[in-house]
């Protein structure tokens, strides 16, 4: 079993990449890919000197803030003093017409190098009065959902709580089937038409924000989760925009639903704790409505399978490198359209007194995918975030559409 330093107070020298972190630097060549959570405040931004303290006096206590990445072994390396100066930055936006600038910034702004811990904090100014805290850190050394309890524990007031850990099961007889069938799918190339494009290698990041209780109340409307929700209109968006661009229809999209499989302990811990899954989006369906029952039927399946039980079992049952390469098949260009991931951020992250508007989980793009589509909960907010290939001609419109298909699904 991996360890998982920090529950005990004591911190190895070294730790082995595991499965899905040498996927990533597989993947990417060794390349930093950034992630990462943007939290939008309106008011009056901190003193960079107050966030510095701040990131000083919690830093050395957590995790996954003390380690390297030794790309050449494949391994993390404890750091033992970390200067703090060169871990927070500040920034001033020009522009920032949807409140997507600060993600902008984080994607393409370079990252440290590996003689220190991959992460940072960056205070930006909004050009309207607001600002933004940006916790950043490459995927190779954490996940999302790890992402979330680390910017928690460093900069919120009250540094509890945060997305619910994954308590373990036996996977059923149909899981491991299922887990195994989305392994075969991944080697064989997919059509994705509005997908297919060559790489422009610029990223672009646009976003939508709802009231949370929209969402659930659509779920609970029809039986289902927030995660269906959004994927389901994602769906009916995908579809409505390419036959808006093309007057073609869509055929289901594959898509790679991260799932996280961190427990308890483990939240602050270095490393990636996910497993994918293998979603097919129903573009093709005549309405949301369709599309949200489609969602349905394969998510219940996932779940009473324990899919994401097998796939870890599957994954980590033989050397990390044959995972890690049939890890990196089942997330590329080639198979599927990119990631579609939701994370449960719960209570609204307060620094300094002031309290976050708005939580986004964002990406970069790598391995040939042209897009990476996420939707963060925090508090009574849900943010839908695209980040996409320039080359995807008016994908900054998927947004718009989303809400558009949300509002079908509550009246229907």
């Amino acid at each position: 079993m991996r360890p998982h330093p920090g529950t005990d107070g004591g911190l190895p020298a070294s730790l082995p990449m595991g499965t899905a972190d040498v996927a990533y630097h597989l993947a990417m060549g060794g390349r930093p890919l950034p992630t990462g959570l943007v939290f939008g405040f309106s008011g009056r931004a901190p003193a960079l000197d107050a966030v510095r303290a701040r990131v000083a006096e919690r830093a050395h206590r957590i995790p996954a803030l003390r380690y390297r990445i030794a790309r050449d072994r494949t391994a993390f390396s404890r750091v033992d003093r970390i200067a703090v100066e060169h871990h927070v930055h500040e920034a001033w936006l020009a522009g920032d017409d949807d409140g997507s600038g600060a993600g902008r910034l984080m994607l393409s702004r370079p990252m440290g190098g590996d003689d220190r811990p991959p992460w940072d904090v960056w205070l930006v100014h909004g050009p309207t009065g607001g600002h933004s805290l940006c916790y950043r850190t490459d995927h190779t050394f954490q996940d999302g959902v790890g992402a979330a309890h680390t910017a928690r524990a460093l900069l919120d007031d009250d540094p509890r709580g945060g997305p619910a850990p994954h308590r373990r099961a036996r996977p059923t007889v149909r899981g491991l089937a299922g887990a195994l069938g989305d392994v075969a799918a991944s080697l064989r190339p997919t059509a994705k038409p509005a997908f297919d494009v060559p790489g422009g290698g610029r990223t672009g990041m646009c976003q939508a924000v709802v009231p949370l209780a929209r969402v659930r109340a659509v779920g609970r409307a029809h039986g289902a989760t927030v995660n269906d929700v959004f994927l389901a209109a994602l769906a009916h968006a995908t579809g409505t925009w390419h036959a808006k661009n093309t007057g073609s229809p869509h055929p289901p999209l594959p898509v790679a639903v991260p799932m996280s499989v961190r427990g308890p302990g483990e939240e602050c811990a270095p490393g990636n704790r996910i497993v994918v899954a293998r979603v097919l989006l129903p573009c093709d369906a005549p309405s949301p409505h369709h599309a949200l029952e489609r969602i349905k039927e394969r998510t219940a399946v996932l779940r009473t399978s324990r899919q994401r039980d097998a796939l870890r079992l599957l994954l980590t049952a033989g050397p990390r490198t044959v995972g890690a390469r049939v890890g990196t098949r089942m997330v590329h260009g080639r198979t599927v359209a990119g990631p579609t991931s939701s994370v449960n951020f719960g209570a609204a992250l307060v620094h300094q007194g002031s309290t976050a508007r708005r939580a986004v989980v964002y990406s970069g793009l790598g391995a040939g995918i042209r897009c990476v589509t996420t939707l963060t909960s925090q508090h009574d907010t849900a943010c839908l975030a695209l980040m996409y290939d320039e080359a995807l001609s008016a994908a900054d419109e998927l947004p718009d559409l989303w809400l558009a298909a949300l509002l079908e699904l509550e009246r229907s």
